[in-house]
């Protein structure tokens, strides 16, 4: 018996192969030295201004090559600005928000309740929460960040929360830090920090599944030492006096522990500044005066994917 195969009369089939491509590997391995992907450039961001009302984007989208707003690949870090008596809508496409009280107080209204915040409070918002309604008793200004690009790059949108929304005290904050910075080999510490995590984070131990924040204290006459990490750090400075800043570079030398040839942001209160991934960092404060800092960081997502490689010069 001969069976003869069925072929559809006026049907043409689709060529499929169009968009294929082919690289020799040493060529296409490292995209980022081969100049096809733009590496996270080091930049400053002075601090926002208070009696206005809006939103300022961090915005390093020409530098990166996407067609969305982003700080880093992940991340986008904003400044909110509001007004007394004004009122702010935020609703980004994203699993995780940050927010971080520079100035100010007021309340921020989701789905779920009202969170009240005043200066130096930290809250996170998890997907699933609504549009954010934040009102300002008195001029105000926040630090948020999201990781909204992650989302645009993927092409997707978050379906479920991975955590509850959760607020950090001020007062709370500087009592862990206090008792940290007091412990009797805090001077010997690479960083002297708390680390904020979650309840729902029993892995990464972060502050959501994929940010990671840090309060840090760099006291009078410190030179902490340098130390790198794959994630993009988006560093935004609480306090400071003139004098203190941060070197960055590619290299250490092994004979002093310092830092090659290093580019050095100086320190702003309330501003921000972006540390790239991979390269050495130290912190240095010549004011006479302590210091703190507030990184954050997508490395809750790093510290999930085992990819985070984060070392210390000691």
């Amino acid at each position: 018996m001969t069976t003869t195969a069925f072929i559809p009369v006026g049907l043409a089939e689709e060529d499929w192969t169009g968009d294929a491509r082919f690289f020799e590997y040493h060529q296409a391995v490292d995209p980022l030295r081969s100049g096809t992907i733009s590496p996270v450039p080091i930049r400053q961001f002075h601090a926002a201004p208070l009696g206005t009302t809006g939103v300022v984007p961090l915005d390093l989208s020409d530098a990166l090559g996407t067609p969305w707003a982003a700080t880093s690949p992940a991340l986008l870090a904003s400044y909110l600005t509001v007004a007394a008596g004004a009122a702010l809508r935020t609703e980004p496409v994203a699993t995780s928000e940050l927010y971080y009280v520079i100035r100010g107080a007021g309340r921020t209204t989701i789905d779920s309740g009202v969170i009240g915040w005043e200066e130096g409070d930290l809250f996170v918002l998890p997907a699933g929460s609504g549009a954010a309604e934040h009102e300002a008793a008195v001029d105000s200004a926040l630090y948020h960040v999201s990781d909204a690009p992650l989302l645009a790059y993927l092409g997707v949108r978050p379906t479920e929360p991975r955590f509850a929304p959760t607020l950090f005290r001020h007062g709370r904050l500087a009592e862990e830090l206090d008792r940290v910075a007091s412990a009797p080999d805090a001077a010997t510490r690479n960083r002297i920090s708390v680390l904020l995590g979650n309840a729902e984070q029993t892995q990464t131990l972060t502050v959501t599944h994929t940010l990671w924040a840090m309060l840090g204290l760099v006291p009078v006459g410190a030179v902490q030492r340098p130390h790198r990490h794959q994630s993009v750090a988006l560093d935004l400075v609480i306090d400071c006096r003139p004098g203190c800043y941060t070197l960055v570079g590619e290299e250490v030398d092994p004979a002093t522990r310092s830092i090659v040839d290093p580019i050095r942001v100086d320190w702003e209160p309330g501003a921000a500044f972006v540390t790239p991934p991979g390269l050495w960092h130290s912190h240095h404060n010549e004011s006479g005066h302590p210091a703190r800092i507030l990184p954050i960081q997508d490395a809750g997502l790093h510290t999930y994917l085992r990819s985070l490689d984060i070392r210390f010069q000691r």
